[in-house]
């Protein structure tokens, strides 16, 4: 365990290392803020200042290191925050756990109560908030406020729930005997969140927790910390206006430390992290030593199978969608579209087509349709891609480089030509790169989709009835998301979102995932004056 405690904390510093070299590259010669700009007065309307305080428990603090946060689309400076120490990290936790006593007593529809106006907060910001996350993240500003708009739907949702949450009533064996389901809160949960997704992810987490009688404690990603900022302190006017402990919903801006922290600390009941498979592997390690509960969403290879009777109208938006999306930002990103060679070269030609009309611009702009990556890393990992999938006989259809201009902006790519199992085509990397893989039969092509190590999400393209069924059944997709004639990403909030192997397993949002923040108790109760035991068994 300690070797694989090295190994992880030696992870984290490294990818800090790497992210805070670009985000934190021109500290020393730095003059000007974005937020102290007049085209960027809109960010104090947040709350949001040149310093900024990274921790909250009810009151606003924050020792630790001073960090910058950059816009992807110009790589200049936004505005600061003052992370978490592990001293605050540590106070912070205590001050949860009191909270929760004091939450935990508070009726589930009056806790309700409390997340539907959350939803209502948030709703009166969605502008203002949907435009920082644009700035912050690199999303295009659609994108930013529909994020936001998950967390509203989510907190809506929460709020039916908290009237319907509950276990049943079982049917006993023995004569004067109730059988039945308690479900309790597990009491802490902790949430570490990516940046691609800086507010949808929490909300999802955080709507569902409150309802079910938890607090949270909240690890946004150290290069949005700003997103993280704004909607803290949005959630504690609501807190705080009703004579709520603010410790109910804490937040701690930190990094490897803080991460860290929170995996190994038995206080926290269930740990929700989101990111990376490698990291997320690390953190379950950690979690699992403790016996703790956790809840991992982590990558996704995911791929649109078409086949020979499909609707093209709807492959080519949808495959271009799942694809530009987010810039190939989000786990759900189509990364592999693999086409019935009846269809190939007109669908790629299509896809190319379209590929090449993507409006590419700053992603404030209401007709962007495609922004930048996130940090120059990803610029890195997105042409060390590129060359990879050349060398192992990949051919570039469109895209490929690096766009002239401010920012981390790269040409959305299509790649063909490549084997099912090259190497490249098995590596999740989280830019705009679509393999495209040709295959001939059904069977081949459902075995390619399921040969990859994630298991997040998948899609179909067909008019075949008893495909598509076969498609849903034992021997069909093995992902946690199955999809029909729709891409593979723009999940809605009433599913389970999550997926299956090195995806990690978790569900969050809707369906039953509620369960995941609650514990559960098996009760008998005896209101009779005999004590029959169960299977007939005789004592006396």
């Amino acid at each position: 365990m300690q070797r694989c405690l090295t190994a992880t904390i030696a992870l984290h510093r490294a990818f800090r290392q790497k992210t805070f070299t670009i985000h934190c590259k021109h500290t020393a010669a730095m003059s000007t803020l974005l937020i102290n700009q007049p085209k960027y007065a809109w960010l104090k309307e947040l709350g949001l200042a040149e310093d900024n305080n990274g921790v909250y428990h009810g009151t606003w603090g924050g020792q630790g290191e001073v960090i910058t946060s950059y816009c992807p689309a110009n790589n200049e400076p936004i505005a600061r925050v003052r992370q978490a120490t592990l001293s605050e990290y540590e106070e912070t936790v205590q001050k949860s756990k009191e909270a929760w006593k004091v939450w935990a007593d508070i009726p589930a529809p009056k806790r309700g109560e409390i997340v539907r106006q959350i939803g209502d907060a948030l709703r009166k910001k969605i502008d203002v908030l949907g435009r920082l996350v644009s700035l912050e993240m690199g999303k295009i500003y659609v994108e930013g406020v529909g994020e936001v708009q998950e967390y509203i739907d989510v907190c809506d949702y929460a709020v039916g729930l908290s009237r319907m949450i509950g276990g049943p009533i079982l049917p006993s064996e023995r004569p004067g005997h109730a059988l039945l389901e308690q479900w309790n809160p597990v009491g802490l949960v902790g949430i570490i969140t990516a940046f691609n997704f800086p507010v949808a992810v929490y909300g999802w987490n955080n709507a569902l927790a409150l309802i079910c009688g938890n607090v949270c404690l909240w690890k946004g990603a150290p290069s949005t910390p700003l997103t993280s900022v704004a909607v803290t302190k949005i959630v504690a006017e609501v807190l705080e206006h009703n004579s709520l402990p603010g410790a109910i919903c804490s937040m701690t801006c930190g990094g490897a430390d803080v991460g860290t922290a929170m995996a190994k600390d038995e206080r926290v009941n269930l740990l929700s992290f989101t990111g990376s498979t490698q990291v997320g592997k690390s953190v379950g390690m950690m979690v699992q030593e403790r016996f703790g509960r956790q809840l991992l969403e982590l990558g996704g290879n995911n791929a649109i199978i078409v086949f020979e009777d499909a609707d093209l109208n709807l492959v080519v938006p949808s495959a271009v969608f799942a694809s530009v999306g987010t810039a190939g930002q989000r786990c759900t990103t189509t990364r592999r579209l693999i086409l019935h060679e009846s269809v190939h070269d007109t669908v790629v030609e299509r896809i190319a087509k379209a590929y090449k009309q993507v409006r590419i611009g700053d992603p404030w702009d209401a007709t962007t349709m495609y922004g930048p990556l996130h940090t120059g890393q990803a610029v890195e990992q997105y042409l060390a891609a590129v060359e990879k999938a050349k060398e192992q006989g990949g051919t570039v259809v469109c895209g490929g480089k690096v766009i002239d201009r401010p920012g981390n902006y790269v040409e959305p790519t299509i790649i063909t030509g490549l084997a099912h199992d090259a190497p490249i085509v098995h590596t999740e990397t989280f830019v705009p790169i679509l393999y495209v893989l040709k295959f001939k039969e059904e069977e081949e092509a459902f075995g390619w989709n399921n040969e990859v190590k994630q298991g997040l999400s998948s899609s179909i393209f067909t008019k075949d009835m008893g495909r598509v069924f076969r498609w849903l059944g034992p021997k069909g997709s093995d992902c946690g998301i199955v999809n029909v004639n729709i891409p593979t990403s723009g999940a809605e909030i009433g599913g389970a979102f999550g997926g299956e192997k090195h995806t990690g397993g978790g569900r969050e949002s809707g369906s039953d995932s509620w369960k995941q923040y609650m514990r559960r108790s098996t009760c008998t109760i005896n209101y009779s004056k005999e004590l029959p035991l169960a299977q007939g068994i005789k004592f006396e």
